[in-house]
């Protein structure tokens, strides 16, 4: 009978640790809301064009999809938008005009990738594609299976158009000061998490993964002032021209797989 007690006690103290933490963790997410607010608005700028247009041969078509960070919001410009930085270094690289087509949407997580690629013209066949998504799902408890299957659908629906896809994991939300602790080594775990899953995804269903995590995190960690803009939670100019650069050259290597090169 004890025993039995000792055990009861037990699963009442563990029950009430778990509702303390939920508790906790809910205020904390509120303090952040609070601290990061939405001073961006909720609307990137249109880097959507032809850039680079004086040079020779057909555009290369390249499609950005997923959340803010592929969306660009926080840059001041359409030329420091992760879109239109990704585009000119592209056109430069390959000496070829690059189109550019951004379905990402601010706010945006994995399911919402189908939505997506539906709301493109019929017609249209990008000849790259790059996802950028999964911050969202950490902060709305997304399971990690969930976003997984919404990103392999994504993909294999972008491959049969014929497109080469290249997909940027996760970033580390750890690197948000904005966020409390202990909330926010949750939050780096969550997402360190996810960005292992995608890789993983991306590579089975034949797209190039980009672990974003481990080529822009830190910098993100050592200077937050310089690469976060003024909500402490996108990317600042310097960020997004950074995380172009990490996601550069997969993005060329796809390109020249679906684009023949000038004569």
């Amino acid at each position: 009978m004890s025993r039995l007690r000792l055990l009861l006690a037990a699963g009442l103290l563990l029950a009430a640790s778990v509702f303390g933490i939920r508790v906790l963790l809910s205020r904390q997410a509120a303090i952040a809301r609070r601290r990061i607010g939405k001073p961006l608005g909720e609307e990137s700028v249109d880097a959507d064009r032809l850039w680079r247009r004086g040079l020779e041969g057909e555009p290369i078509d390249l499609l950005l999809l997923g959340d803010s960070l592929a969306a660009g919001l926080g840059a001041e410009t359409r030329k420091q938008t992760l879109g239109g930085r990704l585009s000119k270094a592209l056109a430069a690289r390959l000496q070829r005009p690059v189109r550019l087509t951004t379905g990402a949407v601010v706010g945006a997580e994995s399911p919402d990738l189908d939505s997506q690629i539906d709301a493109l013209p019929t017609h249209y066949r990008p000849h790259v594609a790059v996802i950028v998504v999964g911050g969202n799902d950490v902060t709305h408890r997304i399971p990690v299976s969930v976003s997984a299957r919404h990103l392999d659908d994504a993909i294999g629906r972008l491959r049969a158009a014929g497109a080469e896809v290249v997909v940027g994991t996760c970033p580390d939300l750890g690197a948000l000061r904005a966020v409390p602790q202990p909330l926010r080594r949750l939050a780096a775990s969550m997402s360190r998490r996810l960005a292992e899953v995608q890789a993983e995804t991306a590579a089975r269903a034949g797209a190039e993964p980009v672990d974003l995590r481990r080529a822009v995190g830190p910098m993100f960690f050592d200077a937050p002032e310089e690469m976060f803009s003024l909500d402490l939670f996108h990317p600042s100019a310097l960020g997004y021209r950074r995380t172009a650069e990490a996601l550069l050259p997969a993005v060329c290597r796809a390109a020249g797989r679906v684009t023949p090169p000038v004569r």
